[in-house]
Order: C-alpha cells, then sequence, then structure tokens
C-alpha cells in the first residue's frame, strides 16, 4: 500500500503521466496509466517511440521517482530526451535524477532499476535482460559522440552496441562504454570501466578497465534496492 508521501508525489506528477502515456501508446494502454512521470522529471524531448510490452497495469513504469539517501532529491532532477526506440518489456524503476537520452534503440527488460542519478545514453543499441540493477551515479554509453578519422576520412570509432544480461547488478560509479557485453548473474564493482565484452556468466567483473576477478559467483537483490 503506497503511503501518504508517494500518493503526493505521483499527484505532483499527474499533468506529465497523463501527457506522456496518451503521448506514446495506444489510446488502450495510455488510458491504464503504467507509466508514471515525476513532477521532477525534465521531458527535454519526446519524440520517437515507446513500446510497452507483457502486462498493462498503473504505475507498472515509474520514472523519477525513489528515495537514496546520500543524495537530495528536491533539488535532483531527471531527463527524458527521446527521439529514437524505447521498449519496456515489464516492471521498471528509473530513481530520481535518471537521465535518459535515447536515439537508437534501449531495451529494458522486466525488473529493471536504477537507484538514482544513473545515465544512459544511448545512440545505436542497447538492451538489457531481466531483473537488471543499477546503482547510482553509473555512466552507459554506446557512442563517443565525436567521430575520429584516418586520413582516407572512415571512422575509426563507430558506435557499436551493449548488451547487458539478465540479473546483472552495475554498481555505483562505473562506465559502461560501447562494445560492452556483461553475462548473466554477473556484478561489477563499484568505480570499473567496461569496455569490451566479458560475457561468462556468474562473474564478479571489476578494474579501470575491468576484468573477470572471479567466477562462479551469485547476488541476491534485497527489497529496499
Amino acid at each position: 500500500m503506497r503511503s501518504l508521501r508517494e500518493i503526493y508525489a505521483v499527484l505532483r506528477g499527474i499533468h506529465k503521466t497523463i501527457y506522456f502515456n496518451f503521448h506514446y501508446l495506444p489510446f488502450g494502454q495510455a488510458i491504464r496509466l503504467p507509466i508514471m512521470v515525476s513532477h521532477r522529471v525534465w521531458l527535454k524531448k519526446t519524440g520517437g517511440k515507446v513500446i510497452l510490452n507483457g502486462p498493462v497495469r498503473p504505475g507498472i513504469v515509474a520514472i523519477g521517482f525513489g528515495d537514496v539517501g546520500i543524495f537530495d532529491k528536491i533539488k535532483s532532477r531527471s531527463v527524458w530526451e527521446v527521439d529514437g526506440t524505447v521498449v519496456f518489456e515489464g516492471l521498471t524503476r528509473l530513481g530520481h535524477g535518471s537521465k535518459i537520452v535515447v536515439r537508437g534503440q534501449l531495451e529494458i527488460g522486466d525488473s529493471f532499476s536504477i537507484s538514482a542519478e544513473s545515465s544512459i545514453i544511448c545512440r545505436k543499441h542497447i538492451r538489457f535482460g531481466r531483473q537488471c540493477l543499477l546503482s547510482w551515479d553509473v555512466l552507459m554509453m554506446d557512442t563517443d559522440f565525436h567521430p575520429i578519422k584516418d586520413s582516407d576520412g572512415i571512422i575509426l570509432n563507430p558506435d557499436k552496441e551493449i548488451i547487458i544480461g539478465d540479473h546483472v547488478w552495475i554498481c555505483c560509479r562505473s562506465t559502461i562504454l560501447k562494445g560492452s557485453v556483461i553475462g548473466n548473474m554477473s556484478v561489477v564493482a563499484a568505480g570499473s570501466l567496461v569496455n569490451k565484452p566479458l560475457a561468462e556468466p556468474n562473474s564478479l567483473i571489476g578494474g579501470y578497465p575491468a576484468k573477470v576477478l572471479r567466477k562462479g559467483i551469485s547476488w541476491e537483490q534485497i527489497a529496499d534496492d
């Protein structure tokens, strides 16, 4: 059951919630308000498409809510800048201060969560499996933004997709760059830089740049994450 504070937060953003749902979704989905948008979300660009797969119920996707103790959520603002495609496969929580910038295709699996203040920048393709958790201050981008060319004009640093498996935990202040692949049931340690495929499942990944530190691990998400 929602607390009075949570209900108040939902009501403050109801105008953005209504706009977002009816702008992006078919009427039959939009009328149920499956996507809740906080009043602290800056809808900087609402182009492209949003596709909602799986069950449709009120608030299955929440953008800009939550509270992480080390941040001042009152002064925090999320950003939605999209003119590509975003696919939600189910339950999604994009915590306060999340920045979602998409020109390519972003696919988010069921039971996905960003705790707070993390950024996903997608120019090509980023895909998350089921039950993924991003901690705070994570930066993920599949592009270098600025092309580097050789003497023949050939681009040396093209965009490359990022693939994240099922049940992956990416810890705080990690950076996940283009071409990264992270296997199922893996953990990326805090402060790591991933810039290549590390696809073996059940791996503890860490370092700058990252490598597999330990194999055969597992992890559990506690209810308050």
